[in-house]
């Protein structure tokens, strides 16, 4: 239950592995899937999951290597977080940049393109903010979570 088929530091360095190895293959796949996950995004999470674990554990699955793969994934995501939050550049490699879909009725399809967005997407997400004609909008802007804020030609005073 506790004895490890591997030295520890192995079980670090695989795990940082894997964790570095899916975030870059989700940053990759662009904002649209993370902020619009649907049921078979989350079957391939929960597959990519599964496919990871013995890259992860090397075929050991003592409590003990359950452990320091916790403690390591978690400081990962933790330093990753603190990385992000300290350096605009990290932040920017990471997270990305948000992207500007729709500027004084013009719709950018190159910047569609990139974020996998069709531009029926585009306008039924300007319809749930309550907007069916695209001359009210002045901007809709896919943010870095996937979502699209949209901002009006006229907004209210606060």
């Amino acid at each position: 239950m506790w004895h490890l088929s591997l030295p520890w530091w192995e079980f670090v360095l695989r795990g940082l592995i894997v964790y570095l190895f899916l975030i870059l293959i989700l940053r990759l796949t662009g904002k649209r899937q993370i902020g619009q996950m649907s049921p078979f995004d989350l079957v391939l999470l929960l597959v990519l999951s599964n496919a990871v674990q013995n890259s992860m554990n090397g075929g050991d699955n003592s409590v003990a290597a359950g452990l320091i793969l916790s403690i390591t994934l978690v400081t990962a995501n933790w330093m990753t977080g603190y990385i992000t939050y300290r350096s605009k550049m990290a932040e920017r490699l990471v997270e990305g940049a948000p992207q500007v879909l729709l500027h004084n009725g013009k719709i950018y399809t190159k910047a569609l393109d990139d974020a996998q967005l069709t531009r029926e997407e585009l306008m039924s997400a300007l319809r749930s903010e309550g907007f069916s004609d695209i001359a009210d909008v002045q901007a809709a802007i896919l943010e870095n979570d996937g979502s699209i804020s949209v901002i009006p030609y006229h907004q209210p005073r606060s």
